[in-house]
């Protein structure tokens, strides 16, 4: 019998690629969103149920049972939010990332689920990055406090912390949150060689991005990892989003002052995977890069 697992958010852009990539690997999977996915059609043994997630009962009762959804689930991903800052009002964001947080963690626990695999973000390592406002070294990692700097990571930064007194009441708890970085899809990559241009477009975030079939990987990977606790990981790809400028030269322009604690290849990612690549063994197989030289080759 299939592991079954509730996807909060199945239906948005990370969302999708992870409810394919589970069904792919033999879960069954029940997408839990307020909206049903782009497409509207799902593989047989897989559901969607509409569910407001600000509702704890509503968030309780799905988690524990559906009708003729499911009995029982094994695991929860909770990806379901507000997914940026200046989508909605501040204090809107908030309440509304939080509160749903809150309702998944505590309706997993009261439904007896002891794996949960939830969406924080790369806004807590300190994003945006600027000239003023650098990041403490690089390649940044997990290892130096969150530096939330909007309310949409000022929630994320809370349900790190909601995460760990979960884990804290439950020893047998694991419950990992991955700090993903900008997710991309194959179609967002043709815009991709314009950002050589100008090295500020992409600043912020130390021109890092996720493609969203290996943020996928990510989870998939947190939710088979045999481990306890509350864990917190980034995720991003290996590459950068730059075409011909090297991570290197780019620090060196941008962020000449900022410590850089080992040599980084010529394109890789300022935001260290090492910690993701080490403890869930993810590993990255797309790449921007591939995507635009196959669209040149077919045009």
């Amino acid at each position: 019998m299939a592991a079954r697992v509730a996807v909060t958010g199945g239906s948005g852009k990370l969302g999708q690629a992870v409810v394919a990539d589970l069904a792919a690997h033999g879960w069954e999977v029940h997408n839990l969103d307020q909206a049903p996915t782009r497409e509207g059609v799902w593989p047989d043994g897989h559901s969607y149920t509409r569910v407001d997630l600000t509702d704890f009962g509503q968030t309780a009762e799905a988690l524990a049972r559906i009708d003729d959804r499911h009995a029982g689930l094994d695991a929860v991903v909770h990806l379901a939010a507000i997914p940026g800052p200046g989508m909605a009002p501040n204090a809107a964001t908030f309440s509304n990332n939080i509160r749903c947080t809150y309702n998944v963690f505590a309706g997993a626990r009261q439904a007896g689920i002891r794996t949960v695999v939830w969406a924080s973000s790369e806004t807590l390592l300190g994003l945006p990055f600027t000239p003023d406002g650098p990041p403490p070294y690089v390649p940044v990692d997990e290892e130096y406090p969150a530096r939330p700097q909007t309310s949409y990571s000022l929630a994320k930064h809370l349900d790190e912390q909601l995460a760990e007194q979960f884990a804290r009441w439950d020893p047998a708890l694991k419950i990992y949150g991955l700090r993903f970085s900008n997710v991309m899809e194959p179609a967002d990559y043709a815009k991709f060689p314009g950002f050589d241009a100008d090295p500020a477009l992409r600043q912020w975030n130390l021109w890092s991005y996720i493609d969203a079939r290996d943020g996928a990987q990510a989870v998939r990977r947190a939710l088979e990892h045999d481990g306890v606790g509350a864990e917190v990981f980034v995720i991003a790809n290996a590459d950068t989003v730059m075409s011909t400028r090297t991570t290197p030269d780019l620090l060196a322009e941008v962020f000449p002052d900022v410590p850089v604690r080992r040599e980084l290849g010529p394109f890789e990612s300022p935001l260290s995977i090492g910690k993701a690549r080490r403890i869930l063994g993810y590993a990255p197989e797309h790449s921007w890069r591939d995507a635009v030289s196959n669209q040149a080759v077919s045009g």
